[in-house]
């Protein structure tokens, strides 16, 4: 058993020799072995593990700490990542923001965030590092959509490699490989040293609670993070820098727009609720904002709303408000005014392909039946969802409803007219919604249109999504809209 000695702080007597210093990976973490003293400079990483005599250190410093060891191991046993020349097969020239954006991430010495909006080719990018790092690389994906596009991208640029698949029901780890952030999360103890590249595809899901061991277990130096929109509502994109590196390239939709994206536009268009509507919907917030303030709740930030989900759970009260907080969802989520306006929509842009975006499932069925448009929602199954997606390319359908399962990682073929019936206040969501539009086409001009209902909470939401993107302006387009919102009161206030 080790000992510290009195007479040199953080030096330890262990009986071996220095030339048996040995660093390993073991379980998402760095082990260095054989030490009798750390060398000076490590003890900001390192720490003493009386249960192995020997000193550890997380497994995402590995680039920093190699570097003050090398000269100084009997043996370096923590990566089992190998060089690996790869060629890519497919015949593509990348755009000019494609090049820049390789360029700036190589600069950062291979570590950092590419943030290019939906059809700006961020996968090419990826692709390009894969090629520049010369490491066996693993990519994580949020969906198992994402899974096997990135899979058929890469067996056709890589045709003599063996690609991976963890997740789906896979678990095939190879030089190469895919995985889920679900799975990769869970596997990352014993997967963390075979890898030299990590590349985050929708790199703004790393952050939270689970998925973050993928880059702190993980010993890679070189790692890419792919976005549309980095930002988090809950702050955790500080983060970022820390997990995968700095964002070292960003553009914004209108920047490419015209040239590498389509030409766009983005209209709003005010509805009135009904006299009826109005009350029920007043009723409602009166309610609701009753048992708010009695429980002294602010709807304003995540933690307000986490306590008031809690807290109307346990009373009859409070149940009672829950109920009338998603009854005046539903009134201003789905006013037959909203459907008026969409079949106007529909009727300026006959035979157009057009995607539909409702915050919720029941307004998104009532959308499909009214106009006969086939819907999508995470009760969709696969194969009915994959049938719909092939008609809607093939234009037998030129028009789908979708609630949120196409917010990010679909490729949605061909589409020009977007249409947001209801939405969140995130900047992302916004975003992403835009850019399944925004795919390249000869002549195109593409238009999103955000239908609010005039007086309710969607106008609050929308004025939170513009202050967010004003706060960061290459968040958000900068773009006129066909009519700003009345200055007329907000039924919402403060409680929203």
């Amino acid at each position: 058993m080790s000992r510290r000695t009195q007479d040199t702080p953080g030096a330890y007597q262990t009986g071996r020799d220095d030339a048996e210093r040995r660093l390993r990976f073991d379980r998402g973490t760095l082990l260095l072995e054989g030490v009798a003293e750390l060398p000076a400079g490590l003890d900001t990483w390192f720490q003493y593990d009386p249960r192995v005599d020997a000193y550890r250190a997380p497994a995402h410093c590995y680039s920093a700490i190699i570097g003050p060891l090398k000269g100084r191991l009997a043996g370096n046993r923590a990566p089992r990542y190998q060089r690996r020349e790869l060629v890519c097969a497919l015949e593509m020239t990348p755009y000019p923001h494609q090049t820049e954006a390789l360029a700036a991430w190589q600069a950062a010495h291979g570590r950092g965030v590419v943030a290019l909006p939906t059809g700006a080719g961020k996968t090419l990018v990826g692709l390009l590092a894969l090629a520049w790092a010369r490491r066996d690389g693993l990519v994580l994906v949020p969906t198992l959509d994402l899974m096997h596009q990135w899979y058929a991208l890469l067996r056709a640029a890589f045709p003599d490699q063996e690609i991976g698949l963890i997740g789906g029901g896979y678990h095939e780890p190879q030089p190469l490989t895919i995985a889920t952030y679900d799975s990769a999360a869970r596997h990352i103890e014993r997967l963390g040293d075979r890898f030299g590249l990590l590349i985050f595809d929708e790199a703004h899901h790393l952050p939270s609670e689970f998925y973050r061991v993928i880059a702190e277990f993980s010993l890679a130096p070189y790692r890419l993070g792919l976005t549309a929109t980095p930002e988090r509502g809950d702050g955790r994109d500080a983060d970022l820098p820390e997990l995968i590196g700095p964002i070292v390239y960003r553009k914004r939709p209108e920047q490419l727009a015209g040239n590498v994206l389509a030409a766009f536009q983005v209209r709003t268009i005010h509805v009135d609720l009904s006299p009826a509507e109005r009350t029920a919907y007043q009723q409602a917030l009166d309610e609701r904002n009753a048992f708010l303030q009695a429980q002294q709740i602010s709807l304003s930030s995540l933690e307000g709303w986490n306590r008031f989900v809690m807290r109307s759970a346990r009373s009859s009260e409070g149940r009672r408000a829950m109920l009338a907080h998603r009854a005046a969802r539903r009134i201003a989520h789905a006013t037959p005014a909203k459907l008026r306006a969409l079949g106007m929509i529909l009727a300026n842009h006959p035979g157009a392909k057009t995607v539909i975006f409702t915050e919720d499932n029941a307004t998104a069925y009532e959308v499909s039946q009214r106009f006969l448009i086939p819907c999508l929602t995470h009760q969709t199954a696969v194969k009915e969802r994959q049938t719909i997606m092939e008609l809607f390319k093939s234009s037998v359908y030129t028009a789908i409803v979708a609630s949120n399962v196409l917010n990010e990682g679909v490729d949605v073929p061909d589409a020009s007219i977007g249409v947001i019936l209801s939405g969140s206040a995130s900047v992302r969501e916004f975003v992403q919604r835009l850019g399944r539009i925004l795919r390249r086409g000869e002549g195109k001009q593409a238009v999103l249109y955000e239908v609010i209902a005039r007086e309710t909470r969607e106008e609050r939401v929308a004025e939170r999504r513009r202050e967010a993107g004003h706060g960061r302006p290459e968040a958000i387009p900068r773009l006129e809209t066909a009519k700003e919102p009345d200055s007329q009161p907000s039924l919402w206030d403060d409680q929203s």
